[in-house]
């Protein structure tokens, strides 16, 4: 599970800029018990750069909006798969929002299924018998993010990159984001509607 340091909250949805910074930004370090910490004040030593510091971005157009609506549907689903992955449910919604607009029967050119759009193989790897069903499909994704959170090594951009690209493509630019047209333009989407649902949770 990631744990969010109260500062964090101050982040405004916003673009990710094209290059990090170590000055500024999202901070994170994973602890013995295996929970990550994130804050934009990185007090303990512990905290490695995540994200650039956010430029301001007006809150995301009305369509985003709708779909945010939209994936309250599956607002249950989403908290227990992210738990269970110790994930912040947050990303897994907004990585929902960004791959499907909350469609449980989406279907990609590639052959991608499902609300968080499994690849076959994918699906199989992680045992799902139907890619459309939210449930199945919702674990599965929020496992597979957890395994690429671990492998690398909780930077947030390199994760969204593989789940977009793959991990190989990743892994064939020198540990990258992929200078893929998609990929460039998915990290930093995803990035924003994180963002903004953290906003929206810090408020409540």
């Amino acid at each position: 599970m990631h744990r969010l340091t109260p500062v964090l909250m101050l982040c405004a949805c916003a673009a990710l800029p094209a290059t990090r910074s170590a000055a500024a930004g999202l901070f994170v370090f994973t602890d013995e018990h295996g929970v990550a910490h994130y804050s934009n004040v990185p007090v303990d030593a512990r905290y490695q750069s995540l994200l650039a510091a956010p430029q301001y971005e007006a809150a995301p157009a009305l369509g985003v909006r709708q779909l945010l609506q939209r994936s309250q549907a599956y607002a249950p689903l989403i908290e227990v798969a992210a738990r269970a992955s110790r994930l912040e449910p947050a990303l897994v919604r907004a990585v929902i929002v960004a791959e499907s607009g909350c469609d449980p029967q989406a279907v990609s050119k590639r052959g991608a299924r499902g609300l968080m759009q499994l690849m076959p193989a994918t699906a199989r790897q992680y045992g799902v018998r139907n890619a459309f069903d939210p449930e199945q499909n919702i674990r599965a994704g929020a496992q597979y993010l957890r395994d690429l959170t671990d492998r690398y090594q909780n930077d947030l951009e390199l994760v969204l990159a593989a789940y977009n690209a793959g991990p190989s493509a990743v892994d064939q630019h020198g540990g990258t984001i992929p200078p893929l047209k998609e990929t460039l333009e998915y990290v930093p989407r995803v990035l924003r509607i994180y963002r903004h649902l953290l906003e929206l949770a810090s408020a409540r």
